[in-house]
Formats: structure tokens, C-alpha cells, sequence
């Protein structure tokens, strides 16, 4: 992609003078990664890293072995039935097969990824709830147990008529087919069944909640990622020799497209960071040795991560080449994005997305100025506003400067829907804007400031957690009357859920049986939480719904308190309050009075350097007693 500066909203109209049908003519992302494998087919691909141990012996994967083990998996797939409207559901680690049966489901049908960590009952339903044909999975391998959890499930899901075992053998009367046993009997030059695929074709369904009842499944076709790629593209001045790495599941909605589809359409090259990727705590060790190896330029990450990056020296390696990371999915505080920028000497990019709009939105500039703790300007050809809504979630009015609303956006970014149509309720506003559920601002200058979640998702390292998986749990607790679930902030997790509970009036309830339930009864163990609290009375509204802010506020001052309670020897006193702040959203106020030991700029910097690991808006005042 040519590397364009984009420093501010007029460079992003500067690109967007150039229509985007002129951009790209791409029909499929099968056809934008042949594109991208023909500027030098013998170019390595694929720097794959077994473990973080073994960082500097990679399995090397070119161009031509790439797209050939792409088209051989579309041409077993489609030999297994499978075409247009067809799902091939994948749930696996992050190899090099996962890859293939990405896009090879892609060019074939449906592409179906499911999270490995989940839980059984979990996956069948999301695999019921996309009328899954094909799965490809992992075989019995040591160290995991994704085979077990699929053996325990797949008789149950009606629509499955072919396993694809990657690592595993075949057993044909079983309807299990080894990956590598029969890759090579299919052609590795051409698809068959002469498909033909429109742009505005659903080429991926990605689970996004609804771990209770029917599962939410996204629907998004081949523009949407392309068009995400593309975004990648000049976002990150990706092109021919770029090297990017990808530590982000493949799973997840981000790394296939922004450490995949993105560098795959232009030659560059990915090094893809174990089965386990960020988890493999080789990977972490070794993270800029890494990066010098194979003179990486950007990577995506969640700030969990660079918290853990922080601590690792880059004494004496050459990371001149190293340019941009990408941080997303969970917010970041002041203080860390500073500090890794100090410490890794490249630029750290907060950006915004969801899996409804194929993951890329917003961006801080990567040429221009970032504003800590905003997810920058929106990216070329989709549009972002902030709207208010009105008591029944109609559209009233756009906002104004600086107001807080509503995020929504529109652009050949959105998806096409969700599969179940009762999920469809709410998800759009003013016609063809995507109700994001996020609440924000934008700034004069176009920048965007998230200051809540209206959907209340908990976002744990990036994974987002339902507070209804706990709710529901807790509902059927004899004694309970009333229950939530919020997040709280962690300094490793980004947040974490913890519940409350009202008892029925005369009901003395036992919070070592309630815990003891949740750990047997919530099948997500991302989701059982980490504490709960006995509440009486519940925060309510005035129309009588539980008043979920009045919860996360008292979280967010426990956590504190705990924290800040290390400083009693430094401090005569420290009063936190938790409140609505109409710029930050939630932000903390700390006032604090230091002891007769103590000068009031030392308290300050401690209490700072322990709220700058938890992603929370906060504000410092510390009386100066001379």
C-alpha cells in the first residue's frame, strides 16, 4: 500500500478523494491474498514459532505453499459438501493450518472460528447455532484438550457431517478425515466447483456473546474484510517487506484480518508467536529478541500485554525497524502507554473496533498527534458519530462537541446482521448505522473518547464476558432476590467480574456456598467471578432496574482502597471517591494528606504509580501541609 502521511482528519479526507471502488477490485479475500502471493511467490509468508523457547527456528511457509495449502483446503472442503452458505467452523490453536482452513472455509462456503477455551455445551451451541457442515479441529495432542471437548459434542450437533482432524488420523467410517493425510490429494492450483463470489457474500460468522440462550453469530461478507485489510493497510504503511507479528488468537475477530488478510494482501510477511501466542511465556521473554530476529515493524496487542512487556529489557538489540503497535480491545491507562513507549522507543497506537465492524474503526494517527486515552480519528471511507438516543433507543439528535452519546458508524465496514434475527432488535439506528453500544465523544479535532460501555460487557485481557452468564447463575441461588455482575479493574486482567447479590427479606445468605455454586454452575471460567458482595438494598433506577454504575463505581473503590492501603506508612490520609465525570466518563478522584514524613510530590508519584496499572480515569490531589 503506498505510505501515504495521515497526521489528522484532513489527510483521511486526502485519501478518501480517491473512490474506494478505484482502491481495490478485489471480489473475494481468496482473490486479495492471490494478489498479494503473486508479487513474489517464493517470498516467506509464515515465520512460524513452534515456542517462544525456540524463537530463532521457524518454520518458514512461502507465498506459493500458502496459497496452494489455501486452495487445497477449499477443494476438500467443497469435496465434503460444502459451498455457498455452507459453515466450516474451525477451533484450533494459532498454526499454520488454522490459516488454511480460514480462508480455504472462506473460498468454499462459511468460515466458523470458535474459542478452543470454551466450555463443551459452549461450543455446541454456537456450532448448532450456525448449522456447522465441516469442522476442523485438533486431533488427541499432549498439552491440550480441545479433542475431548469436541468428541464429547459432536454427536449432538445435527448439520456436522465431516471432522477434519489437524494433527490426528483419519477414521473415514467415522466421518474423521487427518488434515495432512488428505490434504494432498486435492489440487493446489485451482478451486473447484467454479464458484464464483460476490463481494457482498457472508464469508465469516464470528461468535460475539450470547453465551446464554441462542448464541450471537456476526455475519460479515468478503467487502467487510477486504475492506478492514485495506484499512490495515494504510493505517500501518503496510506493504511489500513489511514483517508484522501475531500474538492475538485466531479466533478472535482481529488477528485473522490485521496480522492476517491485511499483510497477506500486500507480499509482507507475519511471524506468527506459537499455539499459544501471547500466553507462551517464551514469547513474552524473548518479545524484542523477537522482534530484532525478524526485523518486525508492528504488531497488534492487548494493554495486558504490555504491561507484562515492561519488564523485559531491549539493552543492546536493534529495534529500528520496530515502528507501530496497535493497542485495542480494553482501555489503557496514561501511565503505561507512556512508560512502553519510553521503554520500546516505537509508537503506541490506541485504536477502537468491534466484531460488527470488522474490527478496525479508529485509530490514533499514525503520522500525527496521539492523544493518550482517546482511540484516535476514524479510519478512510466509514463514517463515526456520537447520537443520543432517546428512552426507547430511537435516533433523537447527533451530538454536539465534546457530548457524550452514543458511538455509531456506518461504511462498507458494517456487517450484514446477525444470524438469529431477534439479535438484530436495536442494532441499528437512523436507518443504516450500526449501534455500537459504546458510549463516547468525539473532540474538535475528530478524535474519539470512550467513556463507557452501554452493552456492559466485561472485558477480561481482551475476552468479552456476558454479565448475564453470572446473573443467570446466581438467579437460581435460593435466598437471592436481586444480582449483577460488573467488571472491576485488574492490573494483569484489565478487569475481572465480580457479582452482588440482594437476599430475600429474612434470607441470610452464605457467600462461600454462593462461590462454591458459581464454580461449579458457570461453564465460561473467564466469567466466574472474582468476588462477590452481599448488597441490601440494591442500587435501583427509578423505574426499578438495577443500577449497574452505582456496582462498578464501589468495585473500582474497593480495588483502590485495597491498593492505596499499602501507603498508610506515607500517608496520614487517602479518600477515594468513584463518580461521572462528562469528559472521562468514570473517573476516580483521589485526595490524600501526607504523613509528617512524607512530602506531599513523594505521595503523589506513589499513589500515581499504583493507579497507572489499572485502566481507570483518575484525578490526584495531594494536600501540601509544608
Amino acid at each position: 500500500m503506498e505510505d501515504v502521511p495521515i497526521r489528522n482528519m484532513d489527510d483521511i479526507k486526502a485519501i478518501e478523494s480517491i473512490p474506494l471502488e478505484e482502491r481495490f477490485t478485489a471480489n473475494s479475500t481468496y482473490e486479495l491474498i492471490s494478489r498479494g502471493a503473486a508479487i513474489d511467490p517464493d517470498k516467506v509468508v509464515l515465520y512460524f514459532l513452534m515456542s517462544g523457547e525456540a524463537w530463532d527456528a521457524p518454520i518458514e511457509v512461502t507465498y506459493r505453499q500458502f496459497l496452494g495449502r489455501i486452495t487445497q483446503a477449499a477443494n476438500l472442503f467443497v469435496d465434503l459438501g460444502v459451498g455457498p452458505e455452507k459453515v466450516v467452523t474451525y477451533i484450533l490453536p494459532n498454526l499454520p493450518q488454522t490459516h488454511y482452513s480460514l480462508w480455504g472455509a472462506e473460498t468454499a462456503g462459511i468460515a466458523n472460528p470458535i474459542n478452543p477455551m470454551l466450555e463443551p455445551r459452549q461450543i455446541r451451541d454456537i456450532m448448532n447455532a450456525a448449522k456447522t457442515k465441516v469442522l476442523v479441529t485438533l486431533g488427541e495432542y499432549p498439552g491440550t484438550d480441545i479433542w475431548a471437548k469436541v468428541d464429547s459434542i459432536r454427536r449432538e450437533i445435527p448439520t456436522l457431517e465431516a471432522v477434519v482432524q489437524v494433527m490426528g488420523a483419519s477414521n473415514e467410517a467415522e466421518g474423521i478425515y487427518g488434515f495432512e493425510e488428505v490434504i494432498e490429494k486435492y489440487g493446489a492450483d485451482k478451486v473447484d466447483g467454479g464458484r464464483s463470489i460476490a463481494p457482498d457474500e457472508v464469508c465469516s460468522m464470528y461468535h460475539t456473546g450470547g453465551t446464554t440462550g441462542t448464541p450471537k453469530l456476526a455475519m460479515r461478507t468478503h467487502m467487510n474484510e477486504m475492506f478492514s485489510a485495506f484499512g490495515c493497510s494504510i493505517g500501518l504503511a503496510m506493504h511489500y517487506g513489511t514483517t508484522m507479528m501475531c500474538g492475538l488468537p485466531l479466533f478472535h475477530a482481529n488477528a485473522p484480518l490485521l496480522t492476517g488478510l491485511a499483510p497477506f494482501s500486500e507480499g509482507a510477511s507475519v511471524v506468527l508467536l506459537t499455539p499459544s501466542g501471547y500466553r507462551d511465556a517464551g514469547v513474552i521473554k524473548n518479545f524484542f529478541k523477537i522482534a530484532e530476529r525478524y526485523r518486525v515493524e508492528s504488531f497488534m496487542v492487548v494493554p495486558t500485554v504490555l504491561s507484562l512487556l515492561l519488564d523485559i529489557p531491549v539493552e543492546g538489540l536493534d529495534l529500528s525497524r520496530l515502528r507501530f503497535a496497535l493497542c485495542g480491545a480494553a482501555p489503557l491507562s496514561v501511565q503505561v502507554f507512556q512508560a512502553f513507549e519510553k521503554h520500546s522507543g516505537l509508537r503506541l497506537l490506541e485504536g477502537y473496533g468491534l466484531t460488527e465492524a470488522t474490527v478496525a474503526s479508529s485509530c490514533n494517527p499514525r503520522d500525527g498527534e496521539s492523544k493518550v486515552g482517546s482511540v484516535g480519528v476514524r479510519w478512510p471511507y466509514q463514517e463515526m458519530k456520537s447520537v443520543i438516543l432517546d428512552e426507547k433507543g430511537d435516533y433523537a439528535r447527533d451530538c454536539e462537541v465534546d457530548e457524550i452519546g452514543v458511538i455509531v458508524m456506518r461504511g462498507p465496514n458494517v456487517f450484514k446482521g446477525y444470524v438469529e434475527e431477534m439479535h438484530n432488535k436495536g442494532a441499528w439506528v437512523q436507518g443504516d448505522w450500526l449501534n455500537t453500544g459504546d458510549m463516547g465523544r468525539m473532540d474538535e479535532d475528530g478524535y474519539f473518547w470512550l467513556t463507557g460501555r452501554k452493552k456492559e460487557l466485561i472485558i477480561r485481557g481482551g475476552h468479552n464476558i456476558d454479565p448475564a452468564v453470572i446473573e443467570e447463575v446466581l438467579y437460581r441461588i435460593d435466598g437471592v432476590s436481586l444480582a449483577a455482575a460488573v467488571g472491576r479493574p485488574d492490573a494483569h486482567a484489565g478487569e475481572v467480574p465480580v457479582a452482588y447479590v440482594m437476599p430475600k427479606p429474612g434470607e441470610n445468605l452464605d457467600l462461600q456456598a454462593i462461590e462454591a455454586y458459581c464454580r461449579e454452575h458457570i461453564t465460561e471460567r473467564a466469567a466466574i467471578p472474582k468476588e462477590i458482595s452481599i448488597v441490601d438494598p440494591m442500587p435501583v433506577t427509578a423505574v426499578g432496574k438495577i443500577f449497574k454504575p452505582a456496582l462498578r463505581y464501589d468495585a473500582i473503590k474497593r480495588v483502590l482502597d485495597t491498593e492505596l492501603a499499602r501507603l498508610a506508612d506515607v500517608a496520614g490520609s487517602i479518600e477515594i471517591k468513584v463518580k461521572e465525570d462528562k469528559v472521562h466518563g468514570t473517573i476516580a478522584r483521589i485526595s490524600a494528606r501526607p504523613s509528617p514524613s512524607t512530602d506531599a510530590e513523594d505521595l503523589c508519584g506513589q499513589i500515581e504509580g499504583i493507579l497507572g496499572r489499572f485502566t481507570v480515569h483518575y484525578e490526584v490531589d495531594v494536600e501540601d501541609v509544608g
